[in-house]
């Protein structure tokens, strides 16, 4: 048996998933994510580490931009292969790509005038990692797969896409290759989801693999219990109106969005919360939400009792969604409590900067995360505890109330992972720690050794494997 795989991306950190496996003379890239951490935000300017004209096909886990955000650039550089995914994720990956090519746009923009203003160079390039043209011509490479149908991708090499449990279309992704008598399977367990989350269905668990690729995001921990969500919320919101101050939420606009809106909807059913404005501020968050709708057989039991009781669990009075820029200025102006959810997560880049900027010195107003924040990211400064932000280009004092919530994470936890790989019958020929803080990772996969005994290791970016 003679295959490679290399790490080009979420080794030794959570973003810019990628993954290249050789195999019966086929070249597969599994994910092409973006990098959100800015110490190593100049990687998405570079040329890709393999010739991308040289690539058989992409074999995408879901469309987070940590996952698709980089597959513009790939067809740009002569990509000209298909994309297989699940429907659903072909759907959300072409709406994220399109967007993060917008706010790219409109940042190189933004940057070049303000640094032509103050006199200086700025220490990222003043041009978009791709246009919004250059992200066109990659929509019609995207080819949705049914979740559970094995596809062949080239000679003795077939994959399936299996339920991960992460957000809708989340996929783990199974590889089956096949050299005369021997086979050899390789899973890459995409962002592993968790059990009895809201909406969509639980993760699949596997029975078998040679070589496993997994993530480790909450490798080191678990979260808070589930049941504690809604009231953490709930008391996040209460407090916030007695300050009379807003609320600023930067969350994903895949899924978290989502998931919010279901809390939300809950909580204000059950007079739980006094009925508030909930502005989401995320065009491609409106979209996806959209996107939901289309798939209801992604949904999990409860959701779907729900739907069937005439019950919109995304919706509510007083939801008001703001799709234009003005629409979004517009919220500058408004007085008292209220809510603006908006996109990025990690408030690297969107309209969440901009509300940052104006709320974020005002000591009434709360920013509360919900989602994880990786280390170098905007985000993760401020739930560091830092007294002092750059935002926009200039330094604001951080006077608002930063609160946490940890139960919302689409990632699952220590013991969830763990039960990933509870299912399997016998242990791999090597296990593969990767998409997590270094020290996360290297304590996963440390623990998983001493517990188990098996092959496990942290690999390092562009280190190549041989899998035998």
């Amino acid at each position: 048996m003679n295959m490679k795989l290399t790490f080009l991306g979420a080794a030794h950190n959570v973003t810019g998933s990628c993954y290249l496996l050789e195999a019966n003379g086929g070249r597969f890239l599994i994910d092409c994510g973006l990098y959100q951490e800015r110490s190593l935000s100049m990687r998405n300017w570079d040329p890709f580490p393999v010739s991308a004209d040289t690539i058989n096909a992409v074999l995408l886990t879901h469309g987070h931009l940590d996952h698709c955000g980089l597959l513009p650039k790939l067809v740009k550089e002569g990509f000209a292969g298909n994309i297989f995914c699940s429907s659903a994720t072909a759907e959300i990956a072409k709406i994220v790509v399109m967007d993060s090519a917008k706010i790219q746009e409109e940042d190189a923009a933004f940057k070049k005038k303000r640094h032509e203003k103050e006199g200086k160079k700025g220490k990222f390039p003043e041009v978009p990692i791709y246009t919004i043209t250059e992200a066109e011509a990659c929509l019609p490479r995207f080819s949705g797969v049914e979740t559970g149908q094995e596809l062949g991708v080239h000679k003795g090499v077939t994959v399936t896409f299996h339920e991960a449990g992460h957000i809708l279309g989340s996929t783990s992704i199974k590889i089956r290759v096949t050299q005369g008598v021997e086979e050899r399977i390789v899973i890459f367990s995409g962002d592993i989801g968790r059990w009895n989350a809201p909406i969509i269905r639980d993760p699949m668990l596997f029975t078998e693999a040679d070589y496993i690729i997994m993530e480790s995001t909450y490798g080191d921990r678990d979260h808070g219990p589930e049941g504690n969500v809604a009231q953490e919320l709930a008391n996040v919101i209460n407090t916030a109106k007695v300050a009379g101050g807003k609320i600023i939420i930067p969350a994903f606009a895949v899924e978290r969005t989502q998931e919010l809106l279901y809390h939300l909807s809950g909580l204000l059913k059950e007079d739980l919360i006094p009925n508030i404005h909930v502005y989401v501020d995320s065009p491609m968050a409106i979209k996806v939400t959209e996107i939901f709708k289309h798939h209801p057989e992604l949904f999990d039991d409860e959701t779907r009792l729900l739907i069937k009781q005439g019950v919109k669990p995304c919706d509510f009075p007083g939801l008001v969604l703001s799709r234009t820029v003005e629409e979004s200025k517009a919220l500058n102006d408004l007085k008292g409590t209220f809510i603006i959810i908006a996109g990025s997560g990690m408030c690297n880049a969107g309209r969440i900067k901009h509300h940052l900027a104006q709320n974020i010195s005002n000591p009434q107003n709360t920013i509360l995360f919900v989602g994880y924040q990786a280390i170098g990211t905007l985000g993760r400064i401020i739930l560091d505890g830092a007294k002092q932000v750059r935002i926009l280009g200039q330094v604001r004092d951080v006077r608002a109330r930063v609160a946490r919530i940890t139960g919302f994470s689409a990632h699952a936890g220590k013991s969830e992972l763990i039960k990933w790989l509870s299912a399997l019958k016998r242990p791999p020929r090597h296990l593969f720690i990767t998409h997590g803080d270094q020290a996360v990772s290297n304590s996963f996969a440390s623990f998983l050794s001493q517990q188990t005994g098996w092959k496990t290791s942290v690999p390092a970016y562009k280190e190549e494997v041989v899998l035998d």
